[in-house]
This record gives C-alpha cells, sequence and structure tokens, in this order.
C-alpha cells in the first residue's frame, strides 16, 4: 500500500490551499460561522468554475472522471478552514446517488447541472433525530392518480439552506423505501434552520408534495442499497475533509503552546499541555492513516466496506475530540467566536452524526468484516 500522493494530487493540494487562502481566509470564516452564514452562492460558485464539483463523476456527465483519492486532497484542504456549503453534500453525495441509482436519462438530466453548479442537489433521509438506517425513515410516499404524494418531516438536513432541490428518502405502501427527487419551490416544502451548537442544518417538512412518478430515482424500493452504494464512495472523501480540519487544529495549537507564556515560561513546557497535543497527534494520526487507507481500497478496486465505516466513526470521533483538546489548550481565548477554533467546534459537532454517528458506522464495519448468518 502506497498512500504517498502524486504530482497531479499535490498540485490538486496546492489550488485548493491557495484558494482558501484567497478566498476564505481565518478572520472572514470565523465571521460566516458567528453569523451561521455558511450558503455563499458566489464562493460555490467560485468552487464549481474550478471543477471541484462532481470531480468523481465521469467526464460524459461532466465531471472530471478523477480518483477518490484526487477529490480527498482537495476536500483535505477545504476543511482546514472549515470552508462551508454544499461542496461535499451536492457535488459528491447527491452527485455519487444519482451516478449510483438512477436511470441513465435522469444521469444525462442531473449531473451536468450538479457538476457546473447550477443544481445544488441535497439528500433529506432520516426523520427521526440521529438515527441512521431503514427504520428512520418515516416520510410517507403514497400512490395517486398521475404520480405520488410525500408527506413527512426531516429534521436533520445538512446544508439544506442552499437546495435548488432535496433527494428525499421515503417510505411507500408496501414498506420499501424510494428516492424522489423535488423542487425545493414545489408547494407543500417549508426550511426551519436550527439554532444551538450546530450549523448548517435545518428541519424541511414535506406536506402534502406532489411528485411525478418519473421523479423517482432509479428502481422503486431500492432507495436504502442505492443510498448505501454511494455512500461507500462519498464517505471517505468526508472523512477527508474533517482530517484536514484536525491537522489545521493540531498546527495552531502547536503554534499556540509555543507563542503563550506563562510564568515566564512557554506553556507548552507544561507536562498537562503536552498531554493534550500528545491526544491530538494520535487522533490526528489515526483519523488520516484510516481515511487514506479507505480511499486507497476505493481507487484499487479492492473490498472497502469495513475500511470505510471505520474511516467514519474514527474521523468524526477524532475531529470531535480534537476540538475538545484544543479547547483545553486555549481555554478562554478559544471560546471566543473570532477565534477559528469556534468555527471547527461548531462544524465537529454537527458531522459528528451527519450520515450516521461513530457507533453506527462501527457496527456497520463489525458486520462487514463478520456477517452475521442467518437463522
Amino acid at each position: 500500500m502506497d498512500l504517498r500522493l502524486t504530482k497531479t494530487q499535490n498540485m490538486f493540494k496546492r489550488a485548493a490551499a491557495d484558494f482558501v487562502k484567497v478566498e476564505a481566509p481565518s478572520h472572514i470564516v470565523t465571521e460566516w460561522f458567528r453569523n451561521k452564514a455558511t450558503f455563499l452562492p458566489d464562493l460555490y460558485r467560485k468552487a464549481a468554475n474550478l471543477g471541484w464539483l462532481g470531480m468523481v463523476v465521469p467526464e460524459r456527465y461532466g465531471g472530471a472522471s478523477a480518483s477518490f483519492t484526487d477529490c480527498a486532497v482537495v476536500f483535505e484542504e477545504l476543511g482546514r478552514v472549515p470552508l462551508p456549503g454544499p461542496l461535499f453534500s451536492s457535488g459528491v453525495l447527491s452527485a455519487l446517488l444519482v451516478l449510483e441509482g438512477a436511470s441513465e436519462a435522469q444521469k444525462e438530466s442531473l449531473l451536468p447541472a450538479i457538476c457546473s453548479g447550477r443544481s445544488i442537489v441535497i439528500v433529506a433521509i432520516t426523520d427521526k433525530g440521529v438515527d441512521w438506517g431503514t427504520e428512520s425513515v418515516e416520510t410517507r410516499l403514497t400512490n395517486t392518480t398521475g404520480g405520488f404524494v410525500l408527506d413527512g418531516t426531516k429534521r436533520f438536513v445538512y446544508d439544506a439552506e442552499g437546495a435548488t432541490s432535496f433527494i428525499c428518502a421515503a417510505r411507500m405502501e408496501n414498506g420499501g423505501i424510494a428516492l424522489v427527487l423535488v423542487n425545493r419551490e414545489s408547494p407543500g416544502i417549508s426550511i426551519t434552520p436550527h439554532v444551538g451548537f450546530m450549523v448548517s442544518v435545518a428541519e424541511v417538512r414535506f406536506d402534502r408534495v406532489k411528485v411525478a412518478a418519473s421523479s423517482v430515482l432509479g428502481e422503486a424500493g431500492a432507495g436504502w442499497q442505492i443510498l448505501d452504494g454511494a455512500l461507500q464512495k462519498a464517505l471517505p472523501i468526508l472523512c477527508a475533509y474533517q482530517v484536514g480540519a484536525c491537522q489545521e487544529i493540531f498546527d495552531f495549537t502547536a503554534e499556540y503552546t509555543r507563542t503563550r507564556v506563562v510564568f515566564g515560561q512557554p506553556i507548552g513546557r507544561f507536562q498537562r499541555v503536552q498531554d493534550h497535543c500528545v491526544e491530538l497527534s494520535i487522533h490526528l494520526d489515526a483519523a488520516r492513516w484510516v481515511t487514506y487507507e479507505a480511499l486507497w481500497k476505493l481507487d484499487s478496486g479492492l473490498p472497502a466496506a469495513a475500511g470505510v465505516h471505520e474511516a467514519k466513526a474514527v474521523a468524526s470521533e477524532a475531529y470531535y475530540q480534537v476540538c475538545n483538546f484544543s479547547h483545553m489548550v486555549h481555554a478562554g481565548p478559544g471560546t471566543d467566536y473570532g477565534h477559528p477554533l469556534m468555527a471547527h467546534s461548531l462544524m465537529a459537532h454537527t458531522l459528528y452524526q451527519y450520515l450516521g454517528t461513530p457507533l453506527h458506522h462501527k457496527r456497520k464495519m463489525m458486520d462487514a468484516l463478520y456477517p452475521r448468518g442467518k437463522g
């Protein structure tokens, strides 16, 4: 296994680093997070023009036919800010969801618009808080003359504010789960942003929303299988974003221990501060290596299910814990919303449960490693 980056990947990495340095310096990003202004159309358009939406989508659909690691090195640099907006949720997750399960006609219609940034398609999956799995889908899809009617409430939809349409998971009358594409402007849709210690999250309500039969993605009833297939490819890219965030926190925390002087010496000389920095390093390294191993397996065509679930569990936990240990080092100054650590803390808490908690993915990892027999 060779995890060294290629020349092309290093070029992608430098380009992304230059982009965030110019377009999203930390003092501006902290203000975005303070005001919960995390959908920035101009910034999203600029990222689209650089080809960062749908990087792993084939060129015939408007993508770049890049490898998963190519895409991940870009998102690692975006995570260092952390850059907000639906670059992952639409440009990676929804794009892969359409690529995984939609019909050819649907791919040709949807993917070029997603890759160019003209359409922002956001997944709305669970109805029951942080639960993840088929049991968390309660929204109903009912047959009517000429189509369907959609009823239900998605409690936590990430990046809902910027959506032009939603891919909604709904339970059919026969108990199967379907994925349906719904225009945001359809009558009966309401979006309520959540307040509190999270960011870019809203409740989306579907009240007797009419859905055409042609809006069902792929085979009706196979929605969860399609979603699982897309997640196997999308999750390591999200993990790379979290790795970049952990690296940035480690870097500015280590610098703080060298420059903050207490009792006549840098705080980095104190044993307890060193302990916190060791914890930072351990979580960062764990997240990095399991993430890039999963990416390597995907790019190599090897079985990657267990590694993908492990990466999501470790990276989400790492981001959360790295923020905690950095707060212990920074103390009061780190709780100021003008400090970049607060933007990371909001994002870490939000991503901790996004697309399944670490506990969920640990269980899925064990299922992949040791399949349970029937009976």
